[in-house]
């Protein structure tokens, strides 16, 4: 099954961080994608742009458009990885082993090819 694993932290903290620490905790993490990939259990990784670069589109009597998000949160979703496992106390071990920091929320996800009727 698919899971997403969505990133959460202070994008604060996150963008105060040096090179070398933001460095470090990508190459811990890699560990572990590293071996998703080799297994061909690793699906698109992203990192997303600063919540300023954000775009929102609010639903009213017309649909209107915001810059930034509209959530008033302490931690912001920074990014995400998505990942093939067997389980979801599969796919919490593997977050368990990337997460140094922050919080990972974990989602089932479902496909769909836009224009079937199969869901």
């Amino acid at each position: 099954m698919l899971y997403a694993i969505l990133c959460y932290h202070s994008e604060a903290e996150v963008n105060s961080w040096t090179k070398e620490q933001d460095d470090a905790v990508l190459a811990r993490r890699a560990v572990v994608t590293d071996r998703l990939a080799a297994k061909g259990r690793l699906g698109p990784v992203a990192r997303l742009m600063p919540t300023t670069a954000a775009t929102t589109v609010r639903t009213g009597r017309e649909p209107f458009v915001i810059d930034g998000p509209f959530a008033e949160t302490k931690e912001q979703l920074l990014g995400f990885y998505l990942v093939d496992c067997d389980s979801l106390d599969e796919v919490i071990a593997v977050a368990r082993e990337m997460l140094d920091s922050g919080a990972f929320e974990i989602r089932p996800v479902r496909t769909f090819k836009p224009g079937s009727a199969a869901p």
